[in-house]
């Protein structure tokens, strides 16, 4: 049975800014999600929605927000920001 394939949840600009934010290379996005760097970087090439199979897309979401990231989409807009840990609470 193929891989489902889908739009995902996000676009190859906001993946490529999220990354930016985070100072978080290609590679090691990659060894990260167990996402091939080959799929990250096609993924990335897209700045609309971009076609991706449903579990990779997921992955890859996943560990950028467990970094922090914060997707959004909102009056025709798309992007991401970084939530700042609060070092202050034990």
């Amino acid at each position: 049975m193929a891989a489902r394939r889908s739009d995902s949840e996000f676009s190859g600009a906001q993946l490529r800014a999220a990354r930016g934010l985070l100072n978080l290379s290609a590679e090691a996005l990659a060894r990260e999600t167990r996402v091939s760097l080959r799929t990250i970087r096609r993924t990335e090439q897209d700045n609309g929605q971009v076609q991706i199979n449903a579990a990779n897309a997921e992955r890859i979401k996943s560990v950028l927000e467990a970094h922090g990231i914060v997707f959004f989409s909102e009056d025709g807009t798309v992007g991401v920001k970084l939530k700042l840990r609060d070092y202050s609470q034990p």
